[in-house]
């Protein structure tokens, strides 16, 4: 017959029509209150016992499946949740444990277990680096020629069972064998330029062993996550992929296999998994993911595979566009034997939901989706794939009306704030003069030692900070008295520094929630969220704004918390304040508008706080863009276009300067090799990064890349309790010198001390100070 309902592609569309289903690839693990939070720092403190803190992990498993299957996900995830971090969870199931924590991990798994997230006082946990361009922060697996893989299948097969004893169809997730070895670093003493990729073949039988073991707990189907597939692969990484899932997909003892790849575009690795035996494949279709409809149908599709369609972004949270996430849905009916529907990636990286979110307008709550919204988006597109869009016709127009709402807004547009972007120059975005002459200026001004001392921010949040700040919230006390209990909090920190030694000061912090949440409360077109909380590392979890219109400065944001600060001492005391890229990143930016456009936004306000601080007397002024690598785009060929607004962003808040002004900024836990370029031409007078855990690894990038300016690379790792030894500080600054000559060369910490106890912190920071004390007599000497 000729009719094109008899061909094999309008066969596929049909059953694929028919058996559309919804399912999610992860879930926020903290709970609507962050009882897990709480329930892991109970622990650490000794309040709660490991029993309680696995039964409150339990049972928030069982409420997330319970949400999930209610709103009608048929194929809930398992293993996905996680004490402190997936990755390191893949390390304990495939046994990599560093040698430093294997004594630890053999007297007790979860002791052990958190001494290699946090390290203790004798052994420094893993490294820590930013989850692709995401703000979750992943453990660096640690690995090396010697390293002997063994399956511990415990954690993974433990949570399947929980799920199918609760009645849900479960699918195990693990961290796919290729982006585990392509995310892994040489353990510390391995030579730097150990391949942890050449240890594919010791790996490949441990991932068969657990697969055998999911199968035989119940498992039909295993998620195997590669989103490092999403990168540019050389063709040996690429022959090395086809190899794991030609092996894999060989085995006899397995479950089916879903191959997940996120955050962008599959690109080459697309044709080599579509020929592997394997039987789903999951793509991201938001973003720069949307390549994949095209390369997808050049590949002739995915006959005789589940195809997981990733339509509903899984990073952000404005609603989707239903009707346009339809029409794509369709065209890959007839590309695959199942279509499913999905986020693009896991909803770890969304709130929790819109409808704790009692301080929102209404109408403009409507415009949000977090986590429980997405779910329920995505079991609608799967319904009106499955049955036809009359059966979802009332959710279709709603979602018409919430997206005109949204577009028609007065809140979305500030003609003033485009006005003045317009008008903006190029040379608004450089400093009148060169650095040599700025560098001279500065020392001249400023008059530091050798190797000059500094903090990067932040003191420690206290419990009576936290306190004061919940009284003023719910009207307990009035502002004059919580800015009394800040200013109090001022001196006792600015007296500190002076005593220690400290040769710049900060004042701490104390009035501020959150880095970028305390800015964005004070600039027009950002609305703050009371519960939208999103795990960045471990027990660490952060409200980002949601940046929904034009953004302007209607009046200074710190400048009478400077000028009290820099009333207290004769030292010089830095103003601080969050860039424009950091501020866009860790929020949920509009998806509106050119992202370049908003970043020149907040750049101009940004710049007129920059202008205050210093005719206020700031000769000292640290801008901080921790996100400018993290932000950065996957794929090579995508990343100029974001660098050239990310350092012109920069840039224009900080370049209305005088010559003596020092303008600082800082980094944190990313790989910065990429960025080198972008790092020079931010044009920064100092900059701080994190250097204690990678060893001193970005000292030695950047002198290898002719970085001019001055560098403070950390010799004090703040995300973990351990007290560096004097030595230890010394030692790490000897290997910076090793790199960056002493009069360019800063000592600090890796970043903020806000997550850190006072205790740790005097010792930790005097400690820092006698180390430069005792690495400045060795020059001198």
């Amino acid at each position: 017959m000729s009719s094109s309902s008899t061909t094999p592609q309008a066969a596929r569309k049909a059953t694929a029509q028919a058996t559309a289903r919804a399912t999610v690839y992860g879930y926020p693990r903290q709970g609507a209150g962050r009882e897990l939070k709480k329930a892991v720092e109970g622990y650490w403190a000794g309040r709660v016992s490991a029993a309680a803190l696995h039964a409150t992990a339990a049972g928030l498993r069982r409420e997330n499946w319970r949400r999930l299957a209610e709103a009608g996900v048929t194929e809930v995830p398992t293993g996905d949740f996680s004490l402190y971090d997936h990755v390191l969870d893949t390390t304990v199931a495939v046994g990599a444990i560093p040698g430093r924590h294997r004594a630890a991990v053999e007297a007790d798994p979860l002791d052990g277990y958190f001494a290699m997230a946090r390290g203790t006082q004798d052994v420094a946990p893993l490294e820590m680096t930013k989850w692709f361009d995401t703000n979750y922060h992943y453990l660096v697996p640690e690995l090396g020629p010697d390293t002997v893989f063994a399956a511990d299948s415990a954690k993974p097969v433990a949570e399947l069972r929980e799920a199918l004893e609760q009645g849900h169809r479960g699918r195990p997730v693990l961290v796919g064998p290729l982006t585990y070895l392509l995310l892994a670093k040489p353990a510390p003493g391995v030579a730097a330029d150990f391949q942890p990729i050449t240890l594919l073949d010791r790996l490949l039988p441990v991932y068969a062993e657990l697969l055998a073991d999911l199968r035989a707990a119940g498992a039909e189907w295993v998620q195997l996550d590669e989103p490092a597939l999403v990168q540019d692969r050389t063709p040996a990484e690429l022959n090395a992929a086809a190899r794991v899932y030609r092996e894999l997909g060989s085995l006899t003892d397995r479950p089916r296999l879903l191959v997940a790849s996120y955050f962008d575009r599959l690109g080459e690795a697309l044709p080599v998994l579509a020929k592997a035996p394997i039987e789903g494949i999951g793509l991201d279709f938001t973003g720069p993911g949307a390549a994949n409809l095209d390369d997808l149908a050049a590949v002739g599709g995915l006959p005789g595979k589940r195809l997981v369609a990733g339509v509903v972004d899984g990073r952000n949270i404005w609603i989707n566009n239903l009707e346009k996430s339809l029409a794509t849905l369709g065209t890959l009916l007839g590309l695959a034997d199942r279509v499913d529907v999905a986020p693009s990636c896991s909803l770890l990286h969304v709130p929790l939901d819109v409808d704790a979110e009692r301080d929102l307008d209404p109408q403009v709550a409507r415009w949000l989706a977090f986590a429980r919204q997405k779910t329920t988006e995505i079991t609608t597109l799967a319904r009106g794939l499955a049955h036809g869009t009359d059966t979802i016709a009332a959710q279709l127009a709603a979602n018409r009306a919430d997206l005109a709402s949204r577009a028609a807004s007065a809140l979305t547009r500030d003609p003033a704030v485009r006005a003045r972007v317009t008008a903006t120059a190029p040379e608004d975005a450089r400093r009148a003069q060169a650095y040599p002459e700025r560098a001279e200026a500065q020392r001249a001004r400023l008059n530091l030692p050798l190797l000059p001392t500094t903090t990067i921010g932040s003191f420690p949040q206290t419990t009576e900070l936290r306190t004061a700040r919940a009284d003023l919230r719910a009207g307990r006390i009035d502002d004059g008295t919580y800015r009394d209990r800040m200013r109090a909090e001022v001196r006792e920190v600015i007296a500190y520094q002076e005593k220690a030694g400290i040769d710049v000061l900060v004042h701490g912090e104390p009035e501020r929630n959150d880095m970028v949440q305390y800015f964005a409360e004070q600039l027009t077109g950002y609305l703050a969220t009371r519960h939208g909380w999103v795990q960045s590392y471990g027990t660490r979890y952060v409200r980002p704004p949601v940046l929904a219109g034009d953004i302007s400065r209607p009046h200074p944001m710190t400048v009478d918390w400077y000028r009290y600060a820099a009333d207290l001492t004769d030292r010089p005391v830095k103003g601080m304040l969050t860039g424009p890229v950091t501020m866009l990143a860790w929020s949920f930016v509009r998806d509106d508008q050119p992202i370049g456009d908003t970043a020149r936004q907040v750049a101009l306000a940004l710049r007129d706080e920059v202008t205050d601080l210093e005719a206020a007397g700031a000769s000292v002024i640290q801008v901080d863009e921790p996100a400018l690598r993290e932000t950065l785009p996957l794929r090579v060929a995508d990343r100029s276009g974001y660098l050239a607004w990310a350092t012109e962003s920069f840039r224009l808040s900080t370049s209305g300067v005088r010559a003596d002004t020092q303008i600082h900024t800082h980094m944190c836990y990313a790989e910065f090799g990429a960025i080198m370029t972008a790092i020079d031409e931010l044009d920064a007078d100092v900059i701080s990064l994190e250097a204690a855990r990678s060893h001193m690894e970005v000292a030695h990038e950047l002198a290898g890349a002719g970085y001019p300016r001055e560098v403070g690379p950390g010799v004090y790792d703040i995300h973990s309790p351990r007290v560096p030894s004097t030595e230890e500080a010394a030692s790490l600054l000897r290997a910076g010198l090793a790199a960056i000559p002493a009069e360019r060369l800063w000592v600090n910490p890796d970043c903020g001390l806000k997550t850190r106890g006072w205790t740790e912190t005097r010792a930790s920071l005097e400690h820092l100070v006698e180390a430069a004390r005792l690495v400045r007599a060795e020059l001198k000497g």
